[in-house]
């Protein structure tokens, strides 16, 4: 197995606290049926799948979300309820990013949107006082910017030929089982984050 000179972290659930029940509990208030069929952790449906690739506005995601709720629902209900995911950035593994920049490159790979993208760079801004996560990597890849996402093997290809890395020498960290999958079928080296597991735990 070859050295890890390369590091590419997911965001949510490793560095970022979310919890997709807080958000599908705000969506079956609005009166979304089944919301986990529509989007979770391991599934997203061709709605979520587009905003999360940047294939859709803002606002014809909510004109299209606006179809599952009641008819009443407003905008900013679904901005919340969408937003509710989002919890507290772990802090001492964003320290931890710190030290791990002089000995590896490391990188962000995120699926992600425009909307909590603008909502977890708030969050940020409160916790640590930083604009942007940009700062800790040498490249952030958000999944609505580069038009791919995980766990397609493609999309991590795209990503080690942009940073112009090898895979062999480059550790994936997710939370993800199916984006961990992804990862190795492209070659990476992987490491799955269990619950409870913190990145300043691993031996890196």
């Amino acid at each position: 197995m070859a050295a890890i000179k390369n590091i590419i972290f997911d965001l949510g659930g490793v560095l970022l606290d979310i919890d997709y029940h807080k958000t599908a509990k705000a969506f079956t208030d609005l009166g979304v049926q089944q919301f986990d069929g529509l989007y979770s952790q391991a599934n997203a449906n061709d709605l979520f799948e587009a905003l999360e690739t940047g294939t859709i506005s803002e606002d014809d995601f909510y004109k299209s979300l606006q179809n599952y709720c009641h008819p009443a629902t407003t905008r900013h209900q679904m901005q919340t309820a969408w937003n509710a995911i989002l919890l507290n950035f772990r802090v001492e593994s964003l320290s931890v990013l710190e030290e791990l920049k002089k000995n590896y490159n490391i990188y962000l790979l995120s699926n992600t949107n425009s909307i909590h993208l603008s909502a977890f760079n708030q969050i940020l801004l409160g916790q640590t006082g930083k604009p942007s996560l940009d700062g800790y990597f040498i490249k952030s890849y958000y999944s609505h910017l580069i038009n791919k996402r995980k766990p397609y093997v493609a999309t991590y290809e795209w990503v080690l030929q942009d940073a112009n890395i090898l895979a062999a020498e480059t550790l994936f960290i997710d939370d993800s089982i199916n984006n961990i999958i992804g990862a190795t079928e492209a070659g990476l080296q992987t490491h799955c984050l269990l619950p409870q597991e913190t990145i300043q735990q691993l031996s890196l």
